[in-house]
């Protein structure tokens, strides 16, 4: 047991220091690594395991809604990304450039794509000539590269993973439901896969997407009360549709142009994950992306019999679950630390007097709870504490969003709720971006997360400034 203490006090506790508990459990649960480049990370096999088990499930979401999958090239055109000023302008700062191919210099310089709507546009201007080839519905798996001067594993890295869908529509009124449509699915899918609520909805006009007209996101709070952008889906238009001069022949014969969306999420989710569900023993991962979802530990395997039932007992999971079987020479209490660093949601143990009875413990990760329950039905009973775990982590962290939401009626309440309470804040709003500047400025660093689709009537005024309010605003600090 001397094995578990060290291992479980190698994490900072997360209530004292809740950036070191974050980097502890990246690095403890094996997560990832650093390289030799500022700001890019390698991701280890659980890690990326984790990444692969999120990507199966919402690429099932996109071919479901009638998406496919293309791939662009890395390399952007300088020429090209400057066809749409607000767009370069808005991902200027975070370029990054290639200058030289081999020894020779570039004619023309080259950006490592920080996003591909330059690309798919200079592709849909080749393959969209009527009305007959609309809709088009693209999703782009990759990395992207954007230079940033602070970074954290998963959180903010400089090249990270994501998925980009892009897709042109007939009308303006099909293009901004898809805009709607996805960001349902990005909510489904944090709600019935990762086990986490959000807020969702309009992002103000200061914090939309360079080059969109509306932008609408999923903020879902982490345990210490901070918002991370989960996701974000935009609604651009015609406007770069004009910038490329991409038109089509329309049902009454006449060149229109195409209406544009573009919606993503990124690796960033896992961030997420540590932050929403972790503990101080480690990762709590959800059932449905963790890489191992039962651990199944012989104790004293040494005894005849007993590694024989275990295996049995693996074989018989495997058949429905991802099952991991650990015969090392590991001490129970080791393996019992080691699986919950690791996030497994259900361990399963076996020993000479649980086979005596024809039965064996289920132990969940979320709150330890432990069962006896029979070898005959173990499949149901795994079944069960599965989806007990992902919904008991969901209700933990929608009840963490609401003990942390406030509301702020006055200027001096929403500093002092800012200054002294961590998470949301709901307030009106008056419109105007000074407000949303003074805020920041005022609270160090207290920004507009999104105009809710449900908005509450907390006032009549602006939190702010006192003239007359037009929305209701959720605002809180972010990573």
């Amino acid at each position: 047991m001397a094995q578990n203490k060290k291992m479980v006090e190698a994490i900072t506790s997360r209530d004292d220091d809740f950036a070191k508990w974050y980097t502890d459990i990246v690095k403890k649960a094996e997560l990832c690594d650093y390289s030799g480049v500022k700001g890019c990370m390698i991701f280890r096999p659980y890690g990326y395991a984790i990444w692969e088990n999120i990507q199966k499930d919402l690429d099932r979401r996109f071919k479901e809604t009638g998406h496919e999958n293309v791939y662009m090239p890395m390399l952007i055109p300088e020429s090209l990304l400057q066809k749409e000023k607000d767009h370069v302008e808005g991902f200027a700062p975070e370029v990054a450039w290639v200058t030289q191919g081999g020894s020779e210099k570039l004619t023309e310089r080259l950006c490592v794509r920080p996003t591909s709507e330059v690309l798919f546009c200079e592709h849909y201007k080749n393959v969209i000539n009527s009305y007959r080839d609309l809709p088009k519905l693209y999703n782009q798996w990759c990395s992207v590269m954007r230079w940033e001067k602070t970074t954290r594993p998963f959180l903010r890295t400089s090249e990270f993973l994501w998925q980009e869908g892009h897709t042109m529509h007939e009308t303006a009124e099909e293009a901004r439901e898809e805009t709607l449509r996805m960001l349902k699915v990005y909510e489904d899918f944090y709600r019935e896969t990762l086990a986490i609520p959000a807020v969702v909805g309009k992002k103000t006009r200061k914090e939309t997407f360079a080059g969109a007209e509306a932008t609408y996101t999923i903020e879902p709070m982490m345990h210490n009360g901070v918002a991370l952008q989960g996701g974000t889906s935009h609604y651009f238009g015609d406007g770069f549709a004009k910038a490329f001069d991409i038109k089509f022949t329309g049902r009454d014969n006449t060149l229109q142009y195409p209406h544009q969306t573009s919606w993503g999420v990124s690796t960033r989710m896992i961030g997420a994950i540590i932050m929403v569900h972790g503990d101080d023993d480690g990762l709590v991962l959800p059932p449905k992306i963790s890489p191992i979802q039962v651990a199944v530990i012989p104790v004293a395997q040494h005894k005849a019999g007993v590694l024989e039932k275990a295996a049995e007992l693996k074989e018989r999971l495997s058949k429905e679950f991802r099952v991991k079987l650990d015969d090392s020479d590991n001490s129970p209490g080791w393996k019992f630390s080691q699986y919950e660093m690791k996030g497994v949601p259900v361990r399963v143990e076996i020993g000479p007097k649980d086979i005596e009875k024809n039965q064996c413990v289920i132990v969940r990760r979320d709150n330890r709870e432990k069962q006896f329950v029979s070898l005959d039905n173990i499949e149901e009973a795994v079944r069960t504490a599965l989806q007990a775990v992902h919904d008991g982590m969901y209700q933990k962290a929608l009840e963490n969003m609401r003990e942390k939401t406030h509301t702020a009626v006055t200027f001096e309440e929403f500093v002092d709720i800012a200054q002294n309470k961590p998470g949301f804040i709901k307030a009106m709003w008056c419109g105007d971006v000074a407000c949303e500047d003074k805020i920041k400025d005022v609270t160090g660093g207290v920004k507009s997360r999104c105009i809710p689709f449900e908005e509450e009537h907390i006032s009549d005024v602006c939190v702010c400034c006192g003239r007359p309010a037009k929305h209701q605003v959720f605002w809180g600090k972010q990573y």
